[in-house]
């Protein structure tokens, strides 16, 4: 058949792009940031302490110096257009139909979708982790499955799946080689300082169907490739991937046209890997990767089995603990959530599953160096080094163990966002939840400064442009920590006085065993002992981070000629005329930068957080006397200057300050900044002020939205103008924060608005729940902010951050 004239563009078109991928390898390759289905560390499982901590996450890449790192990699192999979109990384531009975790149980058990609706194939990937009884951690296996989308046509899928060694150690396949390919199953042995000795296996499934014989290579078996790739590298193994298959179409093209269009109808054949070991003298591989061709449906097992388990996992096993554990997750989130008892369908409860599964599967390990430019004094206002050019610094490299916001596009650790991210994680695994808060508490530096985005290493760094690596330290962030740590003393309060209601007998220390994960959940909930000792080892830090804010983030009273009872005021350093990135509120109206602004925003943070250190110190004994009643005293003079500096008695609200003609003003633009004395509890259920901050919620011509409450009022001339971030759109911390405060503050406390509050509460609930579960149902995603005029979500998707909050406000859990 002779093609018409377009077809004929079109296949001179691919013809070429054929030769372009060919002559440039790096063409086709993107920059890996966090691996769809699976990218794994298998570390030392003996960090949360002296516990069990998983050694495979699914989710953001982990960046540990000593690690075992697999992912996988696929394209649809039945034409050259699926070639040249090799998934790989969390892409929002890639079409994928809705992809992310619909059970995670943070330790053991995840099952992840991928609806690659391009390539016409689900991929579902099903792992568990068996713990063992030795020190290196036990078993853990995948299950990777391919079902068509589609009914008309049986998809050719090429998957890749591949294993790297990061730092001391080694591995090697133990299968015949073959220029053919292998025979199923195949086995690698390795071992690492950290996990000993191990065995992987490479398992297919019984039924899949292969498209026949390649150029030189039978595609029943599996395709194979190994090299050594250089210590802290593996993160790019896409473009390492990528090389091999380059090298072996070319060959197998060999510049022949007749070669060349059959490669279009049938790239499967020529798009394979070369089937040897590039090793130059004096290399060791310790990169493998194994490609196999599926027609249709598909399943197969990668299996890693450690010296340390007693029955060594098999894809039989395999099987029985993913429906084990599936079941048990169910089981277990009822039990935490109540939604069934609540009313929620199953359709609403499986959304609910995948916000939290989704907000543990982004939980990941980074390890590298940070850019910070430290050559001005913290102390120093900005207007005396204004202009001077930015002297950036790689700090010594730092580990960190966080959540992150969204996979695709926040791979990384922001300060803002994981006081927020643990209170969920909190809620479902306590003891998981304290480790990361640990984790975050130590990267506070001597001076009591923490970076607000933590871009730690070559690869976290190549996901952010330039101009935006670069963290001062002089520059702070919302101490949202302050959140968790309170939910947490909240839970430890409730716990222990359910303990007392009961008359159980004082608790032991529970050791535990690697499968009583139960135990390991709530250590420092059952363990008064180690409750203390926790807080003991957060708190120093927590304080020199409470005293740098005290001195950096400090405002000026008497140099303007302010009137105020006390000291206490505050202001975000590192502003810009149209933002104020540290604040959290980016795009939010303020007034022109000075110093002499004043922040609402964050002088209602650092009376909040000077609450929860004042809780702390009374919890932890008489030795910490002096310091409780120094917060008393300071959170006191805190709160009068809150009404002082920041309430607006003409125009009912509470607002920032800035300067005009060298004299202080108010700046009021109503919205979320509004809401903060509000939303941190700081005014008491019978204050005249609630009551106007309520008519600003209520209003529609203002904040409220039948999607939620917007971030500035529709009445406000810049309502929507410029990238209009938080200038409207809804965001689902700040309403959570309100809905806590209303439940917690207002609605349950006698007093004034107690109705108002709870009539409030009700509609804002249903209406942000049923918002973002249509949108999810609508798009197969959670989105990072959501459109006050039409509810549709907006920016980063999936961002399974502080969206995931959406389920507390389900269970109504604050």
């Amino acid at each position: 058949m002779v093609p018409d004239n377009s077809s004929k563009r079109s296949w001179k078109s691919s013809l070429t792009a054929i030769s372009t991928v060919l002559l440039v390898a790096s063409s086709a390759v993107a920059a890996a940031a966090d691996v769809l289905p699976v990218t794994a560390s298998a570390s030392n499982s003996s960090l949360l302490w002296g516990t069990y901590r998983p050694n495979l996450y699914f989710g953001t890449r982990p960046r540990i110096p000593e690690s075992v790192m697999t992912g996988l990699m696929w394209f649809d192999a039945s034409d050259f257009q699926g070639f040249q979109r090799v998934r790989h990384a969390c892409d929002q531009n890639d079409g994928i139909a809705g992809y992310g975790y619909h059970k995670h149980d943070g330790r053991e058990f995840a099952s992840q979708e991928i609806n690659d609706k391009p390539s016409n194939i689900k991929l579902t990937t099903d792992f568990v982790k068996v713990p063992g009884t030795g020190k290196h951690g036990g078993d853990w296996g995948v299950r990777i499955r391919g079902t068509p989308m589609s009914n008309h046509a049986d998809p050719t899928t090429s998957v890749m799946f591949y294993i790297g060694i990061e730092g001391a150690g080694g591995i090697d396949i133990m299968s015949k080689l073959s220029k053919k390919g292998l025979q199923s199953p195949i086995s690698l042995e390795g071992d690492t300082p950290e996990l000993g000795d191990f065995e992987i296996q490479i398992v297919d499934g019984p039924l899949n169907a292969y498209p026949g014989e390649g150029i030189d290579q039978d595609l029943g078996l599996t395709q194979w490739w190994g090299k050594e790739v250089p210590q802290g590298q593996v993160w790019r193994s896409k473009d390492v991937v990528m090389e091999s298959i380059i090298m072996g179409a070319r060959d197998r093209l060999g510049g022949d046209p007749a070669n060349q269009q059959e490669a279009m109808s049938k790239p499967f054949k020529f798009f394979t890997l070369t089937n040897e070991l590039s090793e130059q003298e004096g290399e060791v591989a310790n990169f493998y990767v194994f490609q196999k061709v599926f027609k249709g449906e598909f399943q197969f097992d990668v299996l890693f089995r450690s010296q340390s388990s007693d029955e060594p996992l098999t894809s039989e096993s395999l099987g029985a603990n993913l429906i084990k554990k599936e079941n048990e997750f169910n089981a277990r989130f009822e039990k935490t959530f109540h939604l069934k008892k609540k009313g929620f369908s199953n359709s609403e409860v499986e959304f609910a599953q995948y916000l939290l599964s989704n907000m543990l599967g982004g939980i990941g390990y980074f390890h590298g160096s940070s850019v910070i430019d430290r050559s001005h004094p913290p102390m120093q206002d900005e207007e005396d080094f204004k202009g001077e050019p930015i002297q950036p610094q790689l700090s010594p490299p730092q580990s960190l163990f966080t959540a992150t916001p969204s996979r695709p596009f926040f791979p990384r650790g922001f300060y803002w966002d994981e006081g927020f991210h643990q209170l969920l994680i909190g809620e479902w695994d306590n003891d998981l939840s304290l480790d990361i808060i640990k984790h975050w508490t130590n990267m506070i530096d001597e001076n009591g400064w923490v970076a607000r985005e933590q871009i730690l290493g070559e690869e976290a760094r190549s996901k952010v442009p330039t101009e935006f690596q670069t963290q001062f330290h002089h520059y702070a962030n919302p101490p949202t920590l302050y959140l968790s740590i309170k939910r947490y003393i909240d839970r430890l309060e409730k716990h222990q006085l359910d303990r007392s209601i009961l008359n159980a007998p004082d608790s032991q220390m529970k050791m535990g065993t690697l499968d009583d994960t139960g135990v390991l959940r709530n250590l420092h909930l059952d363990n008064p002992e180690l409750a203390d000792q926790w807080l003991k080892t957060i708190y120093p830090k927590l304080r020199r981070n409470w005293l740098w804010f005290r001195a950096t983030q400090h405002g000026h009273i008497d140099k303007f000629g302010r009137e105020a009872p006390n000291n206490e005021a505050y202001r975000w350093r590192g502003r810009t005329p149209n933002h104020t990135l540290t604040s959290g509120l980016d795009d939010y109206p303020r007034g022109e930068p000075s110093i002499g602004e004043l922040h609402l925003d964050l002088h209602s943070w650092m009376a909040f957080g000077t609450g929860l250190l004042k809780d702390i110190a009374a919890k932890l004994g008489p030795d910490y006397a002096n310091d409780k009643e120094e917060y008393i005293k300071v959170q006191q003079d805190m709160l009068a200057n809150l009404d002082v500096l920041h309430w607006n008695e003409e125009e009912k609200m509470y607002c920032d300050q800035a300067l005009e003609d060298n004299k202080p003003v108010h700046i009021c633009h109503k919205g979320y900044l509004s809401l903060f004395p509000m939303t941190l509890g700081l005014l008491p259920a019978d204050s005249p002020k609630l009551g106007a901050i309520l008519d600003i919620i209520e209003k529609e011509d203002e904040l409220w939205s039948p999607y939620g409450l917007r971030s500035l009022s529709a009445s406000d001339p810049i309502f929507g103008t410029g990238e209009n971030y938080w200038r409207g759109p809804i965001w689902i911390n700040i309403n959570y924060l309100t809905l806590q405060s209303l439940y917690k503050n207002y609605m349950h406390v006698p007093g004034p608005y107690q109705d108002r509050a709870h009539k409030i509460y009700t509609k804002l609930r249903d209406n942000l729940i049923r918002n973002v579960y249509k949108n999810y149902k609508q798009t197969g995603y959670v989105w990072e902010q959501y459109s006050e005029s039409e509810g549709k979500g907006l920016h980063s998707h999936p961002f399974t951050g502080w969206t995931s909050l959406i389920l507390l406000i389900m269970a109504e859990e604050y």
